[in-house]
């Protein structure tokens, strides 16, 4: 008879950007280690997880969605998804008074709001639809593009509920997005056009 391991056999890239990527949604959220938190999410986010690509596990950031991919694409999801979400967003934000006053605050900050949105999302959506989207992908297929869904849903309580609730199938679209284009850029120039937005609704720009 054949002795049953004490472990199953795992893959230890899998591993890896399972338990890094964990723990850094968790420092980030109980630790300021840069004077501005934007900053703190470049680092964990985005410098982090390219050194350990470069550096740990010997590939390219290509492989993980850091290139322009399908260019032609994207830009034409990058533009229709803008589009659409300029209208939705300027209904939403008009009678929700809790994404009004959660955003607002945000246009007053010590960055310039353009450049505060780039910062707080470009490592962000490396991590989901770079790291974890690509790094999954090779494992489970299409089925990553759920996967990371989950923690970037999670990531998001605390914020306004009708915000969080859509996060579960807004983190599928980007995840699709980036599985189309093969590059985490066009997930990363909607969110930030949809962010900055946002925060210009919330703060009673464009009436």
């Amino acid at each position: 008879m054949t002795q049953t391991a004490l472990l199953p056999r795992f893959d230890w890239k899998i591993v890896t950007i399972t338990i890094l990527s964990t723990l850094l949604l968790m420092v980030d959220y109980y630790h300021r280690l840069l004077p501005y938190k934007a900053y703190d999410r470049v680092l964990l986010y985005l410098v982090i997880p390219l050194l350990v690509i470069i550096l740990v596990f010997r590939e390219s950031p290509a492989e993980y969605g850091f290139r322009l991919g399908d260019w032609k694409a994207g830009l034409v999801i990058t533009f229709a998804a803008s589009a659409a979400m300029t209208i939705i967003l300027w209904l939403l934000l008009r009678g929700d008074e809790s994404m009004q006053s959660y955003y607002a605050p945000l246009i007053d900050g010590p960055i310039p709001l353009p450049l505060y949105t780039l910062l707080e999302l470009i490592g962000w959506e490396f991590l989901f639809r770079g790291w974890i989207l690509f790094g999954y992908m090779r494992k489970f297929g299409p089925e990553a593009m759920w996967l990371q869904a989950v923690p970037f849903a999670l990531a998001h309580i605390g914020k306004p509920e009708i915000e969080t609730l859509s996060t579960i199938f807004g983190g599928f679209a980007f995840g699709w997005v980036a599985w189309r284009t093969r590059s985490f850029l066009y997930p990363f120039l909607i969110h930030w056009y949809i962010f900055t937005l946002v925060v210009l609704l919330a703060g009673g720009y464009f009436g």
